[in-house]
């Protein structure tokens, strides 16, 4: 008899454990990041056909996925319209977006997107959903 509350002593304690893991891992890990770009595309083919597959290969490489965005998709809820193309983009986390920043996002953008397209893109960091 004394063995088999002994077994179901260890199965509640490895439960109680294994959920309090869980919730100190969940609470450790940290939000997705968003970044959100508004381009002013100058020439579209020229963007489309140099700059385009490069900055998309260098996303995916780096871990990001579209989320949204495109030419012309944007319709202007108040406040100045967007520019002609606004894209979003999900990366694991903030760290990932200054990693991909710092390494080459940059360069893609300067060397190849300026000569089509001026950027104001920024980061934000996701909230965890309750």
């Amino acid at each position: 008899m004394k063995s088999k509350y002994k077994i179901a002593a260890v199965v509640i304690s490895s439960f109680v454990l294994g959920a309090g893991t869980s919730q100190i891992l969940h609470a450790q890990a940290k939000p997705p990041a968003y970044v959100i770009g508004e381009i002013t595309v100058n020439d579209e083919d020229g963007y489309k056909k140099d700059f385009l597959p490069s900055a998309q290969k260098d996303i995916k490489d780096n871990g990001g996925k579209y989320i949204a965005g495109g030419f012309n998709k944007t319709w202007s809820i108040n406040g100045q319209a967007p520019a002609n193309r606004v894209i979003v983009l999900q990366f694991e986390n903030l760290d990932k977006v200054k990693a991909r920043q710092n390494n080459s996002g940059r360069e893609v953008q300067e060397k190849i997107g300026s000569k089509y397209a001026t950027f104001r893109t920024f980061a934000v960091e996701g909230v965890a959903q309750q």
